[in-house]
């Protein structure tokens, strides 16, 4: 079972995906689609359209997005070559636009697969502390559907002491149910993790809206727990910006990601 489920219609241009709780964030009666939800729902809708992977994908967040809402992905491909498709997907709720996602897709002919990233050495996960987070859920979320390590960072109530030395955390993840697979539109997901280090980087109880999210897919392999390489690079004006690297168990490189955010202070 994928993570974001979305719906085909008779237009074979437009899918559908119901906004759950359990795809959401926010406190209850405020919930909104997660934003990493958004962009894996139209990542399927993008390959489900060309038949071809993602090579990167470009979301851009404009509105949000309430269970329990229907929102509709329209699929556009203005260029559709030998082995690229240049397409993008416009998401709303009605009239209201949620998000617009740009991307490519596609892959070629070669032998060359080499990686220059390192994964950063750790204890494995099944060796590192259960994340907690710093609010109460008394209804689903979209943390239910992940299990979550910290390795290094500060996180739940332990987010203090000002501002730190490298702005660097690191975490494990995984789907909670082991029949989810770790593919593409799960990455999606798990790269919107991203603003789970601001409040580390701060060592305040602080967080970010994302305004954009960039996702760059260098290839899937087998694993069971995805590594999440995270580095808030600066926070200035209200703003924050930061990349994330996702490797697997085995250090492979699978995605890079990064974010602009709207700095929220939450002391």
């Amino acid at each position: 079972m994928s993570l974001v489920e979305i719906k085909s219609t008779h237009n074979p241009f437009r899918y559908t995906l119901a906004v759950e709780p359990r795809i959401s964030v926010g406190p209850p009666g405020k919930q909104f689609l997660f934003g990493g939800a958004g962009m894996a729902a139209a990542v399927a809708a993008l390959e489900a359209t060309t038949q071809r992977p993602t090579i990167w994908a470009t979301a851009q967040y404009l509105s949000y997005a309430r269970p329990p809402s229907v929102m509709d992905l329209d699929v556009l491909v203005p260029v559709s070559g030998k082995h690229t498709s240049q397409a993008r997907v416009i998401a709303h709720v009605a009239d209201a636009e949620i998000l617009t996602v740009n991307a490519a897709l596609g892959s070629r002919p070669g032998d060359v697969s080499e990686q220059w990233a390192v994964a950063p050495n750790v204890p494995a996960p099944e060796d590192c502390p259960v994340r907690e987070h710093s609010w109460a859920r008394d209804g689903e979320d979209i943390h239910m559907l992940f299990d979550e390590r910290a390795i290094k960072g500060r996180f739940g109530k332990q987010r203090e002491g000002g501002a730190s030395d490298d702005g660097h955390c690191l975490l494990w993840v995984r789907p909670r149910d082991p029949a989810t697979p770790i593919d593409r539109v799960a990455l999606a997901v798990i790269a919107d993790f991203l603003p789970s280090g601001i409040g580390s980087a701060l060592g305040r109880m602080a967080g970010g809206n994302s305004l954009d999210n960039t996702l760059r897919i260098r290839g899937l392999v087998e694993t069971d727990w995805v590594l999440c390489d995270i580095r808030i690079h600066a926070a200035h004006a209200g703003f924050v910006h930061g990349r994330m690297h996702l490797f697997a168990r085995d250090g492979t490189l699978m995605a890079t990601a990064s974010q602009s955010m709207i700095l929220r202070i939450h002391d």
